[in-house]
């Protein structure tokens, strides 16, 4: 019988056919061991590596974890673990044995496939100290001045401080949004475009409480800058707060700042308008309320004098005179005869004293007024003057003066 491989001292391997007991055959053996031995510590290890310490967040590249997995969080950092996009759980800085009599949320965790001696699982290192220094600069979108009603494009610039609080909302976003990016560049511009919607939101909601334009925020900087610490919208959403805002500046390219510029001069000319047809209607107000105020006390200091009744009658006179002026031209003298009476009979109402007249008085018939001195009457005259008029033998003017000048007498 021939013999076999070992007994012509040969052995066969995965590479050939090599002299048994070589030591090609032991450099082998002894690399396979060591293989397995990486391996298998490479499993039971689990920690960020150091060439990925500088980023905001990292994932392991590897889901399925091995019961008894040594898990090592950095002093900075925290660990968080996923499973089909949803949280599980989470662990502080340390080193942590995996297995579930301590860590009771890895039990959702665990793949039943494999004998239960493996968790399926995304594990995310966060960043929990603050990053300084960022900075930024740039347009930020379109905007219509809430005053002046122009669209423009505010550029802002400055650098921030950041840290992330909720690191389970800043995953959940960052799965969305930049999961697998191992490059701090790719996780800052995210966070960079979400700040420049939050300092966008924050300028329309002070423009339109303060009612001021757009070009007022060279100067409200510094307040834009607190109330974005206090609370950045879309920052928050994704659990990050801006610590500090450094160099913060606010401007306009040429075209928006001449748009905006001449905007304002045209309401400013406007609004001088409006206010000088204000002041103008406030003074003609106040110069009627003057007059109404002299013309009462001039009126409550006559009433129930002499002087006030001499006042109504001669004003009833001149208005019995100008209406026989006035309608004499259709009518004879006894027409104007009347409406003289009439007025005679209004001034004499009115010159009388404010008591009850006996029946018998009232019922005598009103009697003619006598000049002094027994020539004609008031009433007579006047009659005469308006013939004299109505025949054209004088003008409008002298009977005015004559009219005045009779009544004066009475």
């Amino acid at each position: 019988m021939g013999s076999g491989p070992a007994e012509s001292g040969f052995r066969v391997t995965w590479q050939g056919v090599r002299p048994a007991g070589s030591r090609a055959e032991s450099r082998e053996l002894d690399m396979g061991i060591m293989d397995f031995v990486k391996g298998g510590v490479r499993e039971m290890m689990i920690a960020r590596p150091d060439r990925f310490k500088n980023l905001i967040v990292y994932k392991h590249p590897d889901q399925n974890i091995p019961f008894w997995s040594q898990l090592t969080v950095d002093s900075d950092e925290c660990a968080l673990f996923f499973k089909d996009g949803k949280y599980m759980g989470y662990l502080p800085p340390g080193r942590h044995t995996l297995q579930t009599q301590n860590i009771p949320f890895l039990n959702n965790l665990i793949n039943s496939f494999t004998g239960g001696d493996v968790f399926i699982a995304e594990i995310y290192f966060v960043k929990m100290q603050p990053i300084r220094s960022v900075p930024f600069g740039g347009p930020l979108e379109s905007m219509e001045d809430p005053i002046l009603y122009e669209f423009v494009t505010p550029r802002i610039f400055g650098e921030f401080s950041l840290v992330v609080t909720d690191p389970v909302r800043f995953v959940i976003g960052y799965h969305g949004q930049a999961a697998g990016a191992q490059d701090n560049d790719v996780i800052l511009n995210w966070i960079k475009g979400l700040f420049f919607m939050s300092v966008k939101t924050v300028i329309g909601q002070m423009c339109a409480q303060q009612g001021k334009s757009l070009l007022n925020l060279g100067g409200m900087s510094m307040e834009i800058a607190g109330r974005i610490q206090q609370s950045a919208p879309n920052l928050d959403e994704i659990g990050v707060k801006i610590l500090q805002i450094g160099n913060f500046n606010i401007n306009f390219a040429a075209d928006d700042q001449k748009r905006l510029t001449e905007a304002n001069k045209a309401r400013a000319e406007a609004r001088r308008g409006v206010g000088i047809a204000a002041d103008t209607a406030r003074a003609q107000q106040f110069q009627l309320d003057q007059k109404f105020q002299q013309d009462a006390r001039y009126v409550q200091h006559l009433a129930g004098s002499p002087a006030w009744n001499n006042y109504a009658a001669g004003q009833a006179m001149m208005g019995a005179g100008e209406g026989m002026a006035k309608g004499g031209g259709n009518t004879g003298v006894a027409q104007l005869g009347a409406q003289a009476a009439i007025g005679m009979g209004m001034a004499q109402n009115m010159m009388q004293p404010h008591f009850q007249q006996p029946q018998y008085a009232q019922q005598q018939p009103p009697q003619p007024q006598q000049a002094p001195g027994g020539g004609q009457s008031v009433e007579a005259r006047l009659q005469k003057l308006a013939a004299l008029k109505q025949q054209g033998l004088i003008s409008d003017e002298d009977f005015n003066a004559r009219k005045a000048k009779i009544l004066e007498e009475i």
